[in-house]
């Protein structure tokens, strides 16, 4: 990459040949330095929102005020089947097929939901293989399940760590860990941390061949990078919509079971909505679940929590992941590239194909909220902050531009100044 292409103009000409998707989201206005809007590096913690998304809301709340009880049928998106909308979307943005498919709950009650059919331990096996630097909250799950089936966590639980002086899982390590004592193994598929993308269909393949059932929390991978869930043969998976899908604070998310465990007797949590659709107002004592992941539904779908998620999703089906995910590699690289002489060094993997649309930095010497209020507030520029001393930086291929990763790394550097 040559020098000119580094440079401010250099960024804005790489803006118009590339120039992305900035226009279907509202960008917040900056609230310091010399651009009237953010560079926003904080999608993987929550994406901005799509213009479409309100108008769309005010009309599904508008079919309540107009209509009562009778929009479950008569509005112009019914609520009684809403649900069903958004399971070919998001079937195709995670590789899998629509009956193995639902969109429900948030993740890490869908996770607890999944476990219930899927972390069956015996006295032999009942281990489960997390990472160690794995989201809390997939933390705190596991290890609560772990309790709630007798065992002791501490025992039980095992985190991986990587090498002495290295910041990512090398996946050869991982599959070594997969003994004969495991029951489950539960792992980011891109690390929320270090922006690690797991090896998923590797991992799980080794997992199978231990005699492990094998789930993924895909909350940094769903709109992130392409997934084949079905094809993988993994067990089940979960994400949110609130990060790379954009669908809004705490968004309703998503579950994924593979089909050859559909329609079989593996134990649920159960509700009114784990029942055939057909049949559900017939108002029978016992459950008829059906043949596909919406049996894992408990309560009926919060309609105007699902609205955001159905515009989201119509926005990744227009325009497609895999064409993302290319400019989401050139986009990373950029902003790599620019970092390279900074004083930071980059703890997320060198290679394209072991990470998504993220560099962690870590700034040895400074507080990393610290240095996140300073951007923010001196330079307009808006990263996410992992204390101690992680920053990090999501060049989020829908609305970022190359002017964005310039100044960043640009601020980055003036504050070190």
């Amino acid at each position: 990459m040559t020098t000119e292409a580094l440079s401010e103009q250099g960024a804005l000409e790489l803006d118009k040949a590339d120039p992305g998707h900035r226009d279907l989201f509202d960008v917040p206005p900056a609230q310091g330095g010399s651009y009237p809007e953010v560079a926003y590096f904080a999608g993987n913690s929550l994406g901005l929102r799509p213009k479409a998304t309100r108008d769309e809301l005010l009309a599904d709340l508008d079919a309540w005020a107009a209509l009562g009880v009778e929009g479950h049928l008569d509005a112009e998106r019914p609520w009684l089947p809403y649900h069903e909308s958004l399971t070919g979307p998001a079937a195709r943005l995670v590789g899998a097929l629509p009956s193995e498919t639902v969109v429900m709950n948030t993740l890490t009650v869908n996770l607890h939901l999944l476990m219930v059919s899927f972390y069956r331990p015996t006295r032999s096996r009942h281990r489960i293989v997390i990472e160690d630097s794995a989201f809390p909250s997939d933390s705190y799950a596991v290890r609560s399940q772990v309790r709630f089936h007798g065992y002791d966590a501490e025992d039980a639980v095992i985190r991986l760590r990587p090498r002495p002086g290295e910041d990512s899982l090398r996946t050869a390590d991982v599959v070594e860990q997969l003994g004969g004592d495991v029951a489950l193994v539960l792992l980011g598929g891109v690390n929320y941390l270090t922006g690690e993308l797991m090896d998923i269909p590797t991992i799980t393949k080794a997992g199978h061949a231990a005699g492990a059932t094998v789930g993924w929390d895909l909350a940094h991978a769903a709109g992130n990078v392409p997934l084949a869930l079905h094809d993988w043969d993994v067990d089940f998976a979960a994400w949110c919509s609130y990060k790379y899908l954009n669908s809004g604070p705490g968004a309703i998310a998503g579950a994924f079971v593979h089909e050859r465990h559909l329609g079989g007797d593996l134990p649920r949590f159960e509700g009114w909505w784990s029942t055939d659709a057909a049949t559900r107002f017939e108002m029978r004592p016992e459950v008829r679940p059906p043949a596909t992941a919406d049996a894992w539904q408990v309560s009926n779908p919060p309609i105007f929590a699902m609205s955001p998620v159905r515009t989201s999703l119509d926005i990744f089906d227009k325009i497609g992941i895999e064409v993302l995910r290319e400019r989401s590699v050139r986009l990373t690289a950029y902003l790599e590239r620019l970092l390279a002489s900074g004083p930071f060094p980059v703890i997320t993997p060198t290679d394209p194909t072991r990470r998504g649309a993220q560099l962690s930095l870590r700034v040895r010497g400074l507080r990393a909220g610290e240095l996140s209020r300073r951007l923010r507030f001196g330079y307009g520029v808006i990263a996410d902050a992992r204390e101690p001393d992680v920053l990090r930086l999501a060049p989020a291929p829908l609305y970022s531009k190359y002017h964005d990763c310039w100044r960043a790394a640009t601020a980055l550097a003036e504050v070190m100044a």
